[in-house]
């Protein structure tokens, strides 16, 4: 009973201290699902803290499992990865959210467009949470689209794994 109950204390002390965003030096890492129409992968991304409401960071997705064309024919591996480079505005202090959780809407700028995006974090303890995310192109550098060029250029949900390093 005195081992439940300590790590019971232990437990809530973790979710008491968690925080989704701290500010300049906060930096997260996020390991998830990416979810689109014609494929769903994996997806990494980083985040790096410039100021109280500000941040910058990296993301790559790689899909999985892609349907084949019309013709049948397979996507390469450069139909199927993306990177992109992005700033978000990190607002969960401003909307007087628990400090556990932030919303963060951003651009960001890839391989394949320019877009959008709009997320959610929520810290369990202060190493660990989850996170969600949504993202549109906003200009797509190609007009033309043909064969497996939609796949990242396309509305895109993401859900997984968040951590403070």
């Amino acid at each position: 009973m005195k081992k439940i109950i300590t790590l019971s204390l232990l437990l809530l002390v973790g979710f008491v201290n968690a925080q989704a965003y701290k500010g300049k030096g906060d930096t997260k890492f996020d390991v998830g699902a990416n979810i689109q129409n014609g494929g769903s992968g994996i997806r990494l991304s980083t985040d790096f803290g410039l100021g109280e409401n500000m941040s910058y960071g990296f993301v790559t997705s790689y899909l999985l499992s892609v349907s084949n064309d019309d013709l049948g024919n397979k996507p390469k591996f450069g139909d199927r990865f993306d990177a992109k480079v992005r700033f978000n505005a990190n607002l969960g202090n401003v909307l007087k959210l628990d400090p556990k959780m932030d919303i963060y809407p951003g651009l960001d700028l890839g391989l394949r467009n320019f877009g959008a995006h709009l997320g959610f974090r929520y810290f369990f303890t202060e190493g660990f949470g989850i996170f969600t995310e949504a993202g549109i192109p906003i200009a797509k550098y190609d007009n033309t689209i043909t064969s497996f060029d939609n796949l990242n250029n396309q509305f895109v949900f993401n859900i997984g794994a968040s951590f403070n390093l």
